[in-house]
């Protein structure tokens, strides 16, 4: 087993733990990956936080033993990545990531699915395949053209060149850099605290974000899509909640999962 899945209190972590390979992923581990969101989604989680053990987040796909004769990247990426980039992506709680060292290939893409990315000073990001005659995957040409553009995009193509941490964040790639000795405490805390907080809101904004990135919709379109959305949180018991808190002067206990 090289995923590990903990929880504790509506709070999961999911561990990528084979640092031997610096977390690279083949078929069996990314099996075991989905299973881990897959358990921690039906245990009803309010937050869940994916890190990696050892030197790396993850290198990306694990080549150590690929023939190239027979390779079926197509079928590896389509088949098997792909849907658990949408799993990832489709989860039903706020998400966050910790990463660190390299952040590469598929990778890079279990970042770009998650909702909030916190990253080390010591990340390397970018794309390495220039001298593997492969090219970026797992989602890096969507993000590198939207935050960088297609002249930074193809630049680190071409050239193989890795972005740290604190570059990535500058150029808007993720959310905020951390030293990677406070990273998974940072990281988790955070996600702790999300995950006492009102689900149901953060999922409206989450659906609202992801209408906003993958159907390319107008202000005015969303701004509808916000008004529905408010329309039916006040009808919940987490916006009760947190106005009579906010008129008690009190803090607000949250009990919505959805």
């Amino acid at each position: 087993m090289t995923v590990h899945l903990t929880v504790t209190d509506g709070y999961a972590e999911v561990v990528l733990d084979d640092p031997a390979k610096l977390n690279a992923l083949d078929e069996i581990a990314i099996g075991e990956l989905s299973a881990a969101y897959r358990e921690a989604a039906e245990q009803g989680v309010r937050a869940l936080m994916l890190r990696g053990e050892g030197r790396a987040f993850s290198a990306g796909r694990d080549i150590s033993h690929l023939d190239p004769a027979t390779d079926d990247a197509y079928g590896y990426l389509d088949g098997v990545v792909t849907p658990l980039l949408k799993q990832i992506a489709g989860f039903p709680a706020p998400t966050f990531a910790a990463a660190h060292g390299a952040c590469l290939g598929v990778g890079l893409g279990l970042l770009i699915a998650t909702d909030v990315v916190y990253v080390a000073d010591t990340a390397k990001i970018g794309s390495p395949f220039a001298q593997l005659g492969a090219t970026l995957d797992s989602g890096g040409h969507a993000l590198f053209f939207e935050r960088l553009g297609a002249h930074r995009a193809l630049d680190l193509i071409y050239t193989a060149e890795l972005m740290t941490g604190a570059e990535a964040v500058a150029a808007g790639l993720f959310s905020r850099v951390v030293s990677e000795a406070e990273l998974a405490e940072f990281t988790r805390a955070r996600a702790q605290k999300v995950a006492l907080g009102a689900t149901a809101a953060f999922l409206a904004s989450k659906r609202l974000i992801a209408q906003l990135r993958d159907d390319r919709v107008g202000f005015w379109t969303s701004l509808a899509a916000e008004n529905a959305a408010q329309g039916e949180l006040c009808l919940s018991d987490d916006y009760r909640e947190g106005f009579a808190a906010f008129q008690q002067k009190r803090a607000p206990v949250f009990g919505s999962a959805r």
